[in-house]
């Protein structure tokens, strides 16, 4: 896992002192949270979770929720050509 940075403020003022602790080294080291079992457990499951769904939907189902998809994004897109027109 990549090292996470840490979460920008949004107040300039806090944003001014990250990037001067992040030049002088000043920043504080992030520990990872530490491992228990039922995350371990979840991450688990959620790490094979969409090919575990993928192979229990029937093909029709599978072009069910494909088609449903499909629509939602071209009613989206056409939604947002309506409203760039205004």
């Amino acid at each position: 896992m990549a090292p996470k940075h840490p979460k920008r403020p949004r107040d300039p003022n806090l944003v001014g002192k990250l990037i001067v602790n992040l030049a002088t080294g000043e920043t504080m080291k992030i520990v990872p949270a530490p491992n228990n079992p039922a995350a371990e457990f979840a991450r688990q499951d959620g790490l094979k979770g969409g090919k575990a769904q993928a192979e229990k939907l029937t093909p029709e189902r599978r072009a069910k929720i494909a088609k449903d998809a499909a629509n939602s994004a071209m009613a989206a897109s056409v939604t947002d050509k309506l409203w760039r027109n205004w």
